[in-house]
């Protein structure tokens, strides 16, 4: 069986795990997960996805690609579904994810991306390494945000004991600004506020500290299927060490650890765009390297 992009078609009614009449039991394996369930007699492969969404639709990415095995006694192990299958009796099933290509890893367009700016706020300013660097790399990926129309969510952890976000930070036109204790970015509010935005696929990743709140706000966005770009240079730690290991964990996991003007330049991606003087302008000068260098 080819493999196919997630649609979500109606689901009919094919009953529960005790299998009613004129349905066949099935487990349906999905990551770690396995769930007893049932489907009409004779079900194919599109009944097969369907069930598989309402089983785990929360934790498939729907960009992907996957494929449906079947699991073969004759072989012992998983095998493709073949053509034209048809469950006729009790078996078991998997949705396995294709890789992406590393061709497509990585791409950035404005209609496509969120800028996250994380916990840039006053209290932090004596003790996290290279922070006056971290809010002007900071504050110019918010202009660029704001030439190129990109929306911008931004959290303050515990500002009643932290302060407010940096007055060098211009928070003009933001999407949101959420108080938050949770280290990561991902609350209720900022998945709501992305599910308003049409076609979300890549976030843009800044802030502190580099091993605490930024660390495990990607981890969560990419198990919920965004791609995630850290933003190097925008980013830090009270210590370089927690800042370098992170990075190194995060870039080894498969997020992508980049720089403010690699990221700007990718989202205009060509001198003919609109916006590329303005954005070129916003580059001329090199960022400061807050101290990346000397750790390469």
């Amino acid at each position: 069986m080819a493999a196919a992009e997630l649609a979500v078609p109606a689901l009919p009614n094919s009953g529960g795990a005790g299998a009613p009449s004129g349905t066949v039991p099935v487990l349906f394996c999905f990551s770690v997960f396995a769930r007893p369930s049932s489907v009409p007699h004779g079900a194919g492969y599109e009944l097969l996805i369907q069930k598989f969404l309402s089983l785990y639709g929360d934790q498939i990415d729907m960009h992907r690609k996957f494929v449906v095995q079947l699991f073969a006694e004759e072989w012992g192990q998983y095998v493709d579904l073949p053509k034209g299958f048809a469950v006729s009796e009790r078996c078991k099933v998997r949705l396995v994810p294709l890789q992406i290509q590393l061709t497509t890893l990585g791409n950035l367009t404005p209609s496509s991306t969120v800028f996250f700016c994380c916990d840039m706020q006053e209290r932090f300013r004596p003790a996290i390494k290279y922070f006056g660097d971290i809010i002007s790399v900071g504050q110019r990926l918010l202009q660029g945000a704001r030439m190129l129309g990109i929306p911008v969510i931004v959290t303050e952890q515990y500002p009643k004991g932290l302060g407010s976000t940096v007055q060098e930070i211009d928070l003009t036109g933001v999407k949101l600004v959420l108080p938050k204790t949770k280290f990561s970015m991902v609350l209720p509010e900022v998945e709501a506020a992305l599910a308003e935005i049409p076609g979300v696929r890549s976030v843009v990743l800044f802030g502190v500290e580099t091993h605490v709140c930024i660390q495990q706000t990607a981890l969560e966005l990419v198990g919920r299927g965004i791609e995630v770009h850290i933003v190097a240079d925008a980013t830090s730690s009270r210590s370089m060490m927690d800042r370098m290991f992170a990075l190194e964990r995060l870039a080894r996991t498969g997020i992508i650890v980049t720089t403010s003007e690699a990221v700007l330049l990718q989202l205009v991606a060509d001198k003919d765009h609109p916006k590329f003087k303005e954005i070129q302008n916003l580059i001329k000068a090199s960022a400061p390297e807050s101290g990346l260098l000397s750790k390469v």
